[in-house]
């Protein structure tokens, strides 16, 4: 089942907790505001173990959509969780998760 997730800020965001046990196959990501281009950060994370980008300072035009298909990644408890953060304080991003 689909996850949908509506992002905006500079913030940091939990897309999926490690312990979610989430089986993720795909990716979308939309850049949904009006005017300007995004630059996104998306990576997982385990403690004790690090960070790992899938997209690192990718910029997504406005009104684009990016599918990044073929992820595949541990998401059972104790393993990696799932965080997005943008570039600016006015992005918005939609995604979704499957």
């Amino acid at each position: 089942m689909a996850q949908h997730s509506n992002i905006t800020g500079t913030l940091t965001q939990e897309l999926l907790a490690a312990g979610d046990n989430v089986k993720v196959s795909k990716i979308s990501l939309t850049n949904v505001h009006a005017t300007d281009s995004c630059t996104i950060n998306l990576y997982i994370e385990k403690q004790l173990t690090g960070t790992f980008y899938l997209l690192k300072k990718m910029e997504l035009p406005i009104g684009a959509t990016l599918i990044y298909d073929g992820v595949r990644f541990n998401n059972k408890s104790g393993e990696f969780g799932l965080y997005i953060k943008l570039s600016a304080a006015d992005s918005a991003v939609d995604v979704i998760i499957n």
